[in-house]
């Protein structure tokens, strides 16, 4: 024998089970005893009515119905809750929306037409003071603040630009700002400051202060002068006087014989790069990077290298030909273990500079400013430090002794009541006398 368990049309509680007899006349009749109604129809969990006895299996779930059609219970309890859900945001009663929404961690926003789902903790967490956040984020009495209304499919409305909107959910997703090229930066600054996003607002305003930039003022890039490279004929002389190529990349770069006077060069990378007989005079080089790089026979008078790196650079050219780096600012540079036979180094500014082992054969320093200058390890034979600014100058572990022509002194008879040498520099004066080792 067969058995089916019976409900009432559109409930699932109070179930009946009744026993599959010879005919469905029989059947209707033992629910009409069961629920006290007058039993007409009988209808599948899926809406489908049943009309013959063979059709009905072991253990089914039928509903019976007094003639009128089948409920869908899914149907029903959408419509109940939408029911609640009018009622509640016309009635602002917090507790109710928490009733809505129960435990869900995802939210669906309707911005603009367009549908958006995300996390609740997307929402709450980057920005806890945004009105995003405030908006979804749970406190001893439901939300903060109450959520806006929603449409037919449950999505919360907000009367905003999709378009703009985008950017900041993915902002809040995974802290990067990425946005199309197509999309204005102005109107993503809008909708940051309407949620309250405050963390991404100076981004925004950096990234439209240099959209705005005029082409002419953007510095040229590493691709730039590969380009410039490629085009120009080797016997060409290639000219990059004024240019603006601050930050630029131009590490291991063949760069000889290029015109870079008056160019902008600051903060730019160019360790290993052979710039060797490059004229750079006035070129404004400060913070740059040129570890390593080949600078025979350079011009570079009054070029500002305040800052620079250049330790282990090469400026000695075999054939003879000396780098002039006349009335140049290396002041607070790092020149440490650079080849600098013969440059040219006269009135230059080497304040705090580190020349730290390095060859400075031949070298012209005079009227040099070489104040909290450290020269230890430094080979400066030969070099010419006449009317050098040695003060407080680092000069330990010398590979050669100065000479007392190099640093301007003179000999005087002793009758006159000086030591037998009296410096010409007046700020060395004190030091060699009390014992400095000089021939």
């Amino acid at each position: 024998m067969k058995r089916v368990v019976l409900f009432r049309n559109g409930t699932e509680v109070d179930g009946k089970v009744v026993l599959v007899t010879h005919s469905l006349e029989e059947i209707l009749s033992a629910a009409s005893l069961k629920f006290g109604v007058e039993a007409k129809r009988l209808f599948t969990s899926q809406g489908g009515e049943i009309d013959d006895i063979k059709l009905i299996r072991d253990d089914d779930i039928l509903y019976v119905s007094e003639g009128e059609d089948f409920v869908n219970l899914k149907c029903s309890s959408s419509t109940n809750t939408l029911l609640s859900h009018s009622s509640v945001s016309k009635s602002g009663d917090q507790n109710l929306l928490q009733v809505r929404h129960g435990n869900s961690d995802w939210v669906t926003l309707n911005v603009g037409g367009k549908l958006f789902t995300t996390s609740r903790a997307t929402l709450t967490s980057k920005e806890p003071m945004s009105m995003l956040a405030r908006m979804f984020a749970e406190g001893d009495n439901g939300y903060n603040m109450i959520p806006s209304n929603v449409d037919s499919s449950g999505a919360y409305l907000i009367d905003r630009s999709p378009t703009y909107f985008e950017p900041i959910l993915n902002y809040l997703r995974n802290g990067q700002l990425i946005f199309d090229k197509n999309i204005n930066p102005e109107g993503i600054l809008e909708e940051a400051r309407f949620f309250g996003i405050e963390s991404l607002i100076p981004q925004l305003e950096a990234a439209i202060v240099s959209s705005q930039c005029p082409l002419d003022k953007v510095p040229l890039t590493r691709r730039d002068v590969v380009n410039a490279l490629i085009t120009t004929p080797f016997t060409t002389e290639l000219r990059f006087q004024g240019v603006n190529l601050a930050g630029a990349d131009l590490s291991r770069l063949d760069l000889r014989n290029i015109n870079f006077k008056y160019a902008c060069l600051h903060g730019c990378r160019m360790v290993g790069a052979n710039l060797s007989w490059c004229s750079l005079e006035r070129a404004d080089l400060s913070h740059a990077k040129l570890e390593g790089s080949q600078l025979l026979g350079v011009k570079m008078l009054c070029a500002n290298l305040e800052g620079a790196s250049l330790r282990g650079c090469n400026f000695e050219d075999p054939a003879g030909s000396r780098a002039n780096m006349e009335s140049v600012n290396l002041k607070g540079a790092n020149l440490e273990g650079s080849n600098m036979a013969g440059v040219n180094l006269r009135v230059a500014t080497l304040k705090n500079a580190n020349l730290q082992n390095c060859v400075l054969r031949a070298a012209v320093l005079a009227g040099a400013d070489l104040e909290n200058c450290d020269l230890s390890g430094s080979d400066l034979q030969e070099a010419n430090l006449r009317g050098a600014n040695l003060k407080d100058a680092a000069l330990e572990l010398m590979l050669t002794p100065l000479h007392m022509s190099q640093i301007g002194l003179a000999e005087v008879p002793r009758s006159a009541g000086y030591s037998r040498f009296q410096i010409a520099n007046p700020v060395l004066r004190d030091s060699v006398n009390g014992g400095a080792a000089c021939n």
